[in-house]
């Protein structure tokens, strides 16, 4: 009889601190663009170690989501209880307080730099040596030139390639509509294929060889210039081009039924740290410490940016009049088919 006292307070115990383990363990799902995957994997273990190490050895497991910015924001409003959204396109953190209020109101204002931890712009991948010889935005609407970027109906990569292209051309004829749509129409015209997303954008010009130049983040292409070095690409930063923000918020809602909005804020805070910084600049995205910057120059050459405020009135407007159905981007396509 005391044996079996013994034994079942010993499995009452063995149970609690089973359940006490598990309730020591924290789990936060982060929801990104598509081609974020190599950046937070190098992010994603010093923040777990340096979590464990600050709550009592809470074992936190960082999750990822990865797609095109537009679909994943869509995921989460179809349910999927992502606890943070780390998106490269304001509208797309948006939509999450606009449609089903699961992000609060003023979320751009919670952190620094409108809660954008950094940054990007828009480069040009080429084959060994150049052959086609691309340098600027205007070589790219030649007859002899093939394109790869991804679709900008689902892809926040692709619409700021849009949005790159199009303002540099304003700039250069001197906000003459006409002559940029033209310049945009061909532009289109010349896309090889259109895929979902800044992924699958990379597998069509590097495995399956098709295109001459693929336009994606600055970060995107030097990272698949050193993956494929064998290969030769090149990098080509346009000397006119757009200020790729890329916002962060952790989902108000989600966050409080999944019990992680400690672990969350404290996450994203830690991407404005500078040992993520560090980790952040050698995947060649940009960051907004000028002391840093500096020191890197040579990693980033010289662009004149614009943003999307200046030049075309905010996301809002964007939305509008370029990428709703029926809007400029339809036109353009259409009469690139004519």
């Amino acid at each position: 009889m005391v044996a079996k006292s013994v034994n079942y307070i010993i499995n009452a115990l063995v149970a609690t601190l089973l359940l006490a383990g598990q309730a020591q363990a924290t789990t936060l799902l982060n929801s990104s663009y598509d081609v974020s995957r190599e950046l937070f994997a190098a992010l994603n273990p010093p923040f777990e170690q340096q979590w464990a190490q600050a709550n009592g050895g809470d074992k936190l497991t960082i999750k990822q989501s990865h797609g095109g910015s537009s679909k994943q924001a869509l995921a989460i409003l179809q349910g999927l209880k992502a606890d943070v959204v780390t998106y490269n396109q304001v509208t797309d953190v948006q939509i999450l307080h606009d449609r089903g209020k699961r992000l609060a109101a003023g979320w751009q204002n919670r952190l620094p730099n409108h809660s954008s931890p950094f940054y990007s712009t828009m480069a040009f991948l080429v084959r060994k040596g150049n052959p086609k010889n691309i340098q600027d935005w205007r070589d790219l609407v030649r007859s002899d030139v093939k394109l790869i970027f991804p679709n900008p109906k689902t892809s926040g990569n692709a619409r700021y390639t849009y949005l790159a292209a199009w303002g540099a051309a304003d700039k250069a004829n001197n906000g003459d509509r006409a002559d940029t749509e033209r310049f945009m129409t061909q532009l289109l015209k010349n896309v090889e294929v259109f895929d979902t997303g800044g992924r699958g954008a990379t597998t069509s010009f590097v495995e399956r060889g098709l295109g001459d130049v693929l336009i994606s983040f600055e970060s995107e292409v030097n990272n698949i210039r050193n993956q494929y070095a064998k290969e030769g690409y090149e990098v080509v930063v346009p000397k006119v081009n757009i200020l790729a923000e890329f916002p962060v918020a952790w989902v108000d809602k989600n966050v409080k039924v999944n019990g992680t909005e400690k672990a969350a804020k404290a996450y994203l805070n830690y991407l404005y740290s500078p040992a993520a910084q560090q980790i952040i600049t050698h995947y060649y995205y940009r960051v907004n410490n000028s002391a840093l910057m500096e020191k890197l120059k040579d990693r980033f050459p010289q662009t004149a940016l614009f943003r999307v405020e200046e030049q075309f009135g905010g996301w809002p407007e964007v939305m509008k009049t370029h990428f709703n159905s029926g809007g400029e981007l339809d036109k353009l396509l259409a009469a690139g088919r004519r």
